[in-house]
């Protein structure tokens, strides 16, 4: 392919910041392959991609689009006026920006953007983050050039000849946990001799894991482990009390992720696909809670697939008051279990995701 060329990215992804960061990672990585490659990104209107992809320095179109929610509510009497119309101007976006390749990571605005791109004939590569796709993906699978998973298996819902096993997109800094366990204590204050646990709940948080936390500070204590709680901006208030506690530390958001990271011995997590992916490159022992409030229970499926392979903890929130003291402890306690735990997630990892997708996407190029 010819870097001198100015070729034209066209991206669709948000709603969450699962859907948001890979897009703006797989641009990012194009960019740099292509420096004088055009890029525009197209999102929901509403949602966090109309401030976050500014920020990493793309141009956005938005779409008036919203999901269809699982009960009777006026938001699903208007989503066929909505997409409707987010297809319409999709096409308006697809035939005014001319893109030579289309790509989508999921999200509301990903559907409309990439119809409209595939009906046009620019080929189009989506990227799946999850064990079990959404609908969007599923009705998209059968129309655009290639699929990039993040876990085998998906040959049950799409076309299998198109199907490229990559990972998914990770920040690059994560690369570099292996070995900075000093750095990463250090960079919290931490005892050093202490065990510590790193607590995520996403950029929101998570009530049921925050409210898990909290009923545990003393077991935590009396099994002489710290804590590193990120609580999201939204509990940040109710929670910040226990900042007094000498082994709590209590964080809406954190900025230094990868420190965090280093500085674990056992994490305690969501399972939304990205960060599944992250924890697998970081290769720390995972008791993981997947939230039950998400379109086809993903990510109990995607903690499922990592488990099954005896590489981490499942805990469903419906078993929280039965098994996690006994299972929180085990980790703690046994040694053994954690470094098989660390080893076997760290075979999951496919490290070189965002190359592969971009390569993917190169190949692309010649079909036009």
């Amino acid at each position: 392919m010819n870097k001198e060329k100015t070729y034209k990215f066209i991206l669709s992804g948000g709603g969450t910041g699962g859907h948001i960061y890979p897009a703006i990672a797989i641009a990012n990585e194009l960019k740099t392959r292509y420096p004088n490659a055009e890029f525009l990104f197209v999102g929901a209107a509403d949602r966090m991609e109309m401030d976050k992809v500014p920020q990493a320095g793309y141009k956005i179109e938005g779409l008036w689009i919203s999901g269809i929610q699982r009960k009777l509510t006026l938001r699903n009497l208007a989503f066929p006026f909505k997409l409707m119309t987010s297809l319409m101007r999709s096409r308006k976006i697809v035939k005014s920006f001319k893109p030579n390749v289309a790509i989508g990571t999921g999200g509301f605005a990903s559907g409309p953007l990439l119809q409209a791109a595939v009906t046009r004939g620019v080929p189009s590569l989506i990227q799946e983050q999850n064990s079990y796709p959404g609908i969007t993906n599923k009705l998209l699978g059968k129309k655009v050039n290639t699929i990039c998973v993040a876990y085998e298996g998906l040959e049950k819902f799409f076309p299998k000849e198109k199907i490229k096993l990559t990972g998914n997109p990770i920040r690059k800094e994560l690369l570099q946990v292996s070995g900075q366990e000093i750095e990463g204590k250090n960079a919290f204050n931490l005892i050093h001799k202490k065990h510590t646990l790193l607590v995520l709940g996403g950029s929101l948080g998570a009530r049921r894991i925050n409210e898990l936390i909290e009923q545990h500070i003393d077991l935590f204590e009396s099994l002489n482990v710290q804590v590193i709680w990120q609580c999201g901006k939204l509990y940040c208030q109710q929670y910040k009390q226990y900042n007094d506690v000498k082994h709590v530390q209590v964080h809406a958001f954190l900025n230094n992720m990868d420190m965090a990271y280093a500085a674990a011995d056992v994490i305690i997590s969501r399972a939304g696909a990205i960060s599944v992916s992250e924890l697998c490159i970081v290769g720390k022992p995972v008791i993981f809670i997947p939230s039950p409030n998400v379109a086809e229970d993903h990510q109990t499926k995607n903690a499922k697939a990592v488990s099954d392979k005896r590489a981490a903890v499942l805990i469903r929130e419906t078993d929280l008051e039965t098994d996690f003291e006994q299972e929180f402890s085990e980790l703690i306690n046994n040694q053994d279990k954690r470094k098989k735990l660390s080893k076997n997630i760290k075979e999951l990892a496919l490290v070189n995701a965002t190359n592969e997708i971009v390569d993917e996407v190169i190949k692309l190029l010649k079909i036009e």
